[in-house]
């Protein structure tokens, strides 16, 4: 099996500017609380192709309702790969929970970005059965699959990017 790619935490000040731009409380023990118990992305068995991203906090999610997730994880990806996040298999198939980007892409030159390549996951509960999600701290709610990729043969791309979304029309 070939290893492509490293998870780490993004630092603390990254995060706690984040936190606060997302959810706008600024109680630096409790982000602090929170920042200390991000678990790094794993697979839960040998066969797992994805790699479990973990909930830092608890939230109930009801039918229609969107959350916008600071994980506190960025990833060292090496070129020619690529992250892809989707939601967790069971909660897609319990709830509809969907990223509202359909599938996240991460590509290796995010970990260099000014915001550090910090990785937002951004859910839906798109039900149609009115099920509420409850999710607490340390429940799995997405995951990524690393996928090698090509180019074309007459490719010249020689942008440079800094940032999350977006970034690369700039």
């Amino acid at each position: 099996m070939k290893r492509v790619a490293e998870f780490k935490k993004v630092n603390y000040e990254q995060f706690y500017k984040d936190w606060v731009n997302t959810f706008g409380c600024e109680s630096e023990p409790i982000i602090e609380e929170i920042y200390n118990e991000i678990r790094i992305p794993k697979r839960a068995t040998t066969g797992s192709a994805g790699y479990d991203f973990y909930s830092p906090i608890d939230f109930t999610l009801r039918p229609g309702c969107t959350i916008k997730i600071p994980t506190g994880i960025r990833c060292k990806i090496d070129e020619n790969w690529v992250l892809k996040c989707y939601p967790r298999s069971g909660l897609g198939f319990k709830y509809r929970l969907q990223l509202n980007n359909t599938v996240g892409i991460i590509d290796s030159d995010y970990f260099y970005s000014e915001n550090e390549g910090h990785i937002f996951l951004k859910l839906t509960n798109d039900t149609n059965e009115a099920k509420i999600l409850k999710v607490k701290r340390g429940d799995g709610i997405a995951q990524g699959i690393f996928v090698e990729y090509g180019i074309t043969y007459d490719d010249e791309t020689d942008g440079i990017r800094n940032g999350g979304f977006g970034s690369t029309d700039r």
